[in-house]
């Protein structure tokens, strides 16, 4: 069955404008001077933003900096002495001089200047119709993704709505409100135009219920409950449904399945090349570079009795449902790390490193149903939130919730988050957006007022030429 293979190293196609900073070259750029002329130009295009969901950028290290270590179920890994510096971001101590927090900012506007090249030069060329229409929904779609990403770690940014055609990148930062709106913009419109599935062929494309997906969750962000609950209650009719089998679900055999809602294809071919994803978290010296591993307060956050945990996380010593035998081969390492991850030795694809055939888990329908049983709860509507907290916890092999009151609901939907999606780069944010943040990382040094967002990178903040303005406490 064929994929389609997504990859960096396609092309990288950047707009001319000097050292603004969103002017950041990758290797591999193109002239886009000759490009944008042939259909098939224009899948290329779109293919390379695709490419960028797999990148180092947006899944190795830079986004785990600022997504997941500063939360409370995730910590620096490897050795004490290995890339010791990560650990400004578990105890808030990072600056605008950081190298993740400047790595995340480039990474993120690269992929944006990719979409809007697509949304930009695609609607010119003489092409198919219904394709062209399709690919521009598709540009659109990622980009809403990489603004969803940007406003939650930095706030309000500049909206560019395609290629400016002064070339003039200089602009001063949007307000967090017009980002999520202009998010929503984006989203409405691919939903309008994307297809709910694909032929095989181009299995990995972004969906209707993708964009369906995300939109409902931008909504949660917004505490927009209204449009949360129905536009996850439009995802949940569409189809979906959980694995039944919570280790099948985040193994190669379970990639594209029922539940899979937002999905990046690490497929791995010659002259493609994988993701880095699972290796800089795999089992330090056996299988990757053992980085950001699972904390004891993780540990600690599952019930007795939840499959989850042990699914989760990946043990010294333990024999996998695969056969392996995990050892570390780096004595001064921790214990645990990321199952979620993990590949078997049995599947494991060396051309491209250990791990680079794990697909990326973006939005799954279980975390649909998590955010519908949030907006439910918020409207007052406690049948519904019961209903979609009880399939998440019934696939977990746990008895149904026995909160019952709104505010009882409210926790336990927001423990449930937590032990669901572990891992998974959305527990920091979540505190942040539930205003748990200093109940939980006060002890580590978040700091209200501040660390609910990162820094401007210090290098934006001068090229800005005065526009910008710095997040407050830095």
């Amino acid at each position: 069955m064929k994929k389609i293979f997504l990859t960096l190293s396609i092309f990288s196609l950047i707009v001319s404008c000097n050292d603004d900073f969103v002017d950041i070259k990758d290797e591999g750029e193109k002239d886009v001077s000759n490009f944008f002329t042939t259909q098939d130009d224009a899948m290329q295009a779109t293919t390379a933003i695709y490419s960028f969901l797999r990148s180092w950028e947006n899944t190795g290290f830079p986004a785990q900096y600022v997504f997941g270590v500063p939360g409370d179920d995730v910590e620096k890994g490897s050795n004490p002495g290995d890339a010791s510096f990560i650990n400004a971001y578990d105890n808030f101590t990072f600056t605008l001089s950081d190298d993740g927090v400047r790595g995340y900012w480039i990474g993120q506007w690269q992929a944006v200047n990719r979409a809007n090249q697509v949304i930009t030069n695609v609607p010119k060329i003489d092409m198919d119709a219904t394709l062209k229409n399709r690919l521009i929904a598709e540009a659109k779609m990622l980009r809403a993704y990489f603004y969803f990403n940007l406003v939650r770690i930095y706030g309000g940014v500049p909206i560019y709505d395609g290629l400016p055609a002064d070339g003039n990148y200089l602009k001063a930062r949007n307000s967090t409100t017009e980002v999520y709106n202009f998010i929503v913009s984006d989203l409405t419109a691919a939903a309008a135009v994307l297809p709910q599935t694909y032929s095989a062929a181009d299995r990995g494309r972004v969906t209707k219920g993708a964009a369906l997906g995300l939109l409902s969750k931008v909504y949660l962000y917004m505490k927009d409950y209204q449009k949360a609950y129905d536009t996850s209650t439009q995802v949940i009719g569409m189809g979906y449904s959980l694995d039944p089998d919570f280790n099948h679900l985040f193994r190669p055999a379970g990639e594209f399945g029922t539940e899979s809602v937002f999905e990046v294809n690490c497929d791995c071919a010659a002259g493609f090349g994988g993701s880095q994803y699972a290796e800089v978290q795999g089992v330090r010296n056996q299988y990757g570079w053992g980085f950001f591993t699972p904390t004891q307060a993780l540990e600690n956050a599952f019930e007795p009795g939840d499959i989850r945990k042990e699914l989760t996380i990946l043990r010294e010593g333990e024999t996998t449902l695969e056969g392996d035998l995990i050892h570390k081969g780096d004595p001064q390492a921790g214990n645990s790390w990321n199952q979620k991850v993990y590949v078997p030795s049995s599947l494991n694809n060396n051309a491209c490193g250990y791990g680079s055939i794990q697909n990326i888990r973006i939005l799954r329908f279980a975390d649909i149903l998590l955010i519908n049983a949030e907006a439910a709860n918020e409207l007052g509507n406690t049948a519904a939130a019961v209903l979609n907290i009880n399939k998440v916890r019934t696939r977990a092999q746990l008895a149904n919730t026995t909160a019952t009151t709104q505010t009882a609901l409210r926790a336990a939907i927001w423990q449930e988050r937590r032990v669901e999606l572990a891992m998974e780069n959305d527990r920091f944010p979540d505190l942040v957006r539930t205003g748990q943040a200093a109940t939980f990382l006060g002890s580590k040094g978040f700091v209200t007022g501040k660390n609910e967002l990162f820094p401007i990178p210090l290098d934006a903040m001068n090229q800005s030429n005065g526009l910008f303005t710095q997040n407050p406490g830095y």
